[in-house]
């Protein structure tokens, strides 16, 4: 392991709410992947850009949920 805690916290974004942080490692550690994170009132907005990753994020959504420690509705777009 050769990163420094300074350099551990450069790379957080404190703003960003625990499940986006928590839906785009479990698609960057799985897929290697990135992905666009949207959390609403009532869902989670998740956005790849492929067919492919999406449809197979659908298949992974008890496992996305899960990571994200959520039970809000996760809507998947391409883009």
């Amino acid at each position: 392991m050769s990163d420094s805690l300074a350099n551990i916290l450069s790379n957080k974004n404190f703003d960003e709410p625990p499940e986006i942080a928590a839906i785009k490692k479990f698609v960057q550690d799985n897929y290697q992947e990135d992905v666009e994170v949207l959390v609403r009132e009532h869902n989670i907005v998740i956005a790849g850009r492929s067919a492919s990753l999406v449809n197979t994020l659908r298949l992974d959504m008890r496992q996305l949920q899960a990571a994200a420690q959520t039970e809000k509705r996760l809507v998947f777009r391409i883009g």
